[in-house]
């Protein structure tokens, strides 16, 4: 069975941290967790190390920064980026592996289904549209996991070291050479970005930045409206 190498771009995320490298410890084959740091102020660094993961110190701030050396420093073929607030459902072994095995598993990137954990009806509704979004739409978040080759990711130019928008970019350079697919199997993800917003207004926000993104907006100021 082919060995598995895990990219976790982390900035403080010490206390969620641990909880997903303890899901990956289910994984019954050769396995390199790469926690990619972007200067977290907190115990990131600590708990990875002590569980065992492998730590690079990214020298800029950014999801897509932290990944360009990350996947530099990949050891296996098959490759799967996540998000540090998010746990793994307790089949995920199994459905990567079944992935792996696939013919032509290869020449296609993959996502996990996306649940959110909290209790609220307008969340139901989002997965739903995540759902929908990522099928028909071809266009899952790195929120949702990104399990994909080595060829397919070098075929498609890797990622690009951008501060917002970084696993969009890669996503839609995947699909003009081959597709997005299901592995079938469910990510949950933390609820606390929809702590302090409603999921209209996060949603409504996310789709004029994706709009401004497209249409070449700097995107120094798209992420001072994401942080704002």
């Amino acid at each position: 069975m082919a060995g598995l190498t895990v990219l976790i771009p982390t900035l403080n995320e010490a206390s969620r941290l641990s909880l997903l490298l303890a899901d990956l410890a289910q994984w019954p084959h050769a396995l390199q967790v790469l926690v990619v740091d972007g200067g977290s102020a907190d115990a990131t660094c600590t708990a990875a190390a002590l569980a065992g993961a492998s730590v690079l110190i990214s020298p800029e701030r950014g999801r897509g920064q932290q990944l360009v050396q990350g996947m530099a420093h990949a050891r296996y073929d098959w490759r799967l980026v996540l998000h540090a607030d998010s746990r793994l459902h307790h089949h995920w072994a199994d459905s990567v592996m079944a992935v792996q095995i696939r013919d032509g598993g290869e020449e296609r990137g993959w996502y996990f289904d996306l649940r959110i954990d909290a209790e609220r009806p307008m969340l139901r509704l989002l997965e739903a549209s995540v759902a929908l979004r990522s099928s028909l739409g071809q266009r899952p978040y790195g929120d949702q996991g990104l399990l994909i080759h080595r060829n397919l990711a070098e075929a498609a130019g890797g990622y690009n070291p951008l501060p917002l928008m970084e696993d969009l970019d890669l996503v839609q350079r995947i699909t003009e050479i081959g597709r997005m697919q299901r592995i079938g199997c469910t990510i949950t993800t933390s609820a606390r970005r929809w702590h302090t917003r409603s999921v209209l207004h996060q949603a409504r926000l996310n789709a004029q930045l994706r709009r401004d993104w497209a249409r070449g907006e700097a995107l120094d100021l798209l992420v001072k409206r994401y942080d704002s």
